[in-house]
């Protein structure tokens, strides 16, 4: 499967899926970026049941600072529409293999009620400072 063209018009149709996505933040001038595209492609070629998406930070500006991206390339997977890995900087492709095997072993309940149970504290904190 080839690399799909995330733009603010698309991503949240695209990453609200059931399944892994995988997301590339990267940009035309960046030397790492440029070296990691065939990797990620061969990848995406390799998992045709994964999304792999990339966004041009130049032409996304506003889905970079979403996401805090404050490095390039930056790799983020989503599962079944949550975030769950978000790393700058290129990997080997052995590394992105390992990577997309853990995504893909997540049991997905537990870290909804991990997230649950981030929110519930996160509420009691605010609601304690009033």
């Amino acid at each position: 499967m080839a690399t799909v063209a995330l733009t603010a018009a698309n991503f949240d149709e695209v990453t609200s899926k059931d399944g892994i996505v995988l997301v590339d933040f990267w940009a035309s001038w960046c030397g790492p970026c440029v070296s990691f595209a065939p990797t990620y492609e061969r990848s995406s070629e390799k998992h045709p049941e994964i999304t792999f998406g990339k966004i041009d930070t130049e032409a996304e500006p506003a889905l970079a600072q979403k996401f805090d991206i404050r490095s390039i390339p930056t790799i983020m997977a989503v599962r079944d529409g949550i975030v769950v890995f978000s790393q700058p900087g290129a990997l080997p492709a052995s590394a992105l293999e390992g990577l997309i095997e853990k995504v893909a072993e997540l049991d997905m309940d537990e870290v909804r009620e991990q997230l649950a149970a981030q929110r519930k504290a996160k509420d009691a904190t605010a609601a304690a400072r009033g």
